[in-house]
């Protein structure tokens, strides 16, 4: 049997386990919620803007135009066609017309909620009890002949007289008013995490992440600017996305924060198994993050008398056991 041999090292390891570099591991960083947040807040450039919008007025001049030579030549060859296919173009343009004082319409109530948050924010600041009251009385305007408001509005008219400050009525119109409203957007924001989170682990098509985050988080904001009373349509859909978005960025919340340890700790453990369940949890939860602020910015009221919803919590309700395991405790 052979003895052990013992080596001599001429000099010493200049590496040793204490001085030896940290292994890192890839943590997944929410990818398609990064893109989607690049895509939303991307400034177009000046000559860009001049491109396309002398691009659609040629288009549509040219279109016009068609369209008026088409139909006095039909008038020409075939005069009972040629009514018919020029009553056919102004029943389009009365659509067109009717789209566009939808758009109006709903630019209309976002600047409602809009004038809301900074009377509201007004009365707090300056304790302006008369304006307050005016607070109130444009929130019972504003969702007027919503059965999901109706007891609160009862309960907000019992009690409105009884308070003398401007903090207790605009306390007590969010607390009557904004919870059942508060629960619908939640879980809105519960339903697009969980979809982008989902596509995400499950789906490998290459940019299916990144479309389902834009459609999920486009959907999301428009719902909860809906359940808010501030409907809107595709042009202020647009509209809010970019506030919502741009004001995330410009802050750096969409990125891995301090409010989503816990959730990037679990995407972490994931993405041991799969990175893509990895990548699930994050994007899942950069997604609660988008939905939040949007309801921050479609709440006509500011998180005063009632609490803030948080990510975490968030989040740990969308994915509780979507992929195997189970969410910590909900904040």
């Amino acid at each position: 049997m052979k003895r052990p041999v013992l080596i001599d090292m001429e000099e010493a390891a200049t590496v040793t386990p204490a001085t030896a570099p940290m292994l890192t591991d890839d943590a997944p960083t929410g990818a398609a919620m990064q893109t989607v947040a690049a895509l939303a807040t991307r400034r177009a450039s000046p000559l860009a803007k001049w491109f396309w919008s002398l691009l659609v007025t040629i288009i549509g001049f040219v279109v016009s135009l068609s369209a008026w030579n088409f139909v006095n030549g039909l008038i020409a060859q075939n005069p009972v066609l040629g009514l018919v296919f020029a009553a056919l173009l102004v029943l389009f343009c009365c659509v067109l017309l009717a789209i566009a004082v939808r758009e109006l319409q709903a630019f209309s109530r976002l600047h409602r909620i809009d004038r809301v948050q900074v009377d509201a924010a007004t009365a707090h600041a300056g304790g302006d009890l008369v304006l307050a009251r005016d607070v109130v009385a444009q929130l019972t305007r504003l969702y007027a002949g919503r059965a999901d408001t109706e007891s609160g509005r009862k309960a907000l008219a019992e009690r409105e007289a009884e308070v003398m400050d401007a903090d207790g009525l605009l306390d007590l119109a969010e607390r009557s008013l904004l919870v059942p409203l508060d629960a619908r957007a939640v879980l809105q924001v519960q339903a697009a995490a969980r979809q982008v989170a989902v596509v995400t682990a499950v789906v490998p098509l290459a940019l299916a992440d990144v479309a389902t985050a834009l459609a999920s988080n486009l959907r999301m904001i428009r719902q909860i600017a809906e359940i808010y009373g501030g409907r809107s349509g595709t042009l202020g859909s647009l509209r809010l996305v970019r506030t919502v978005v741009g004001h995330l960025v410009a802050t750096g919340a969409v990125a891995v924060g301090d409010d989503l340890i816990q959730s990037v700790a679990g995407g972490g453990i994931l993405s041991k198994v799969s990175r893509r369940f990895g990548e699930g949890v994050v994007n899942g939860a950069l997604t609660a993050r988008v939905g939040i602020a949007a309801i921050e910015v479609c709440r006509p009221l500011p998180f005063n008398a009632l609490p803030r919803p948080s990510v975490t919590g968030t989040v740990q309700r969308a994915l509780t056991g979507l992929f195997g395991g189970g969410g910590g405790r909900a904040d």
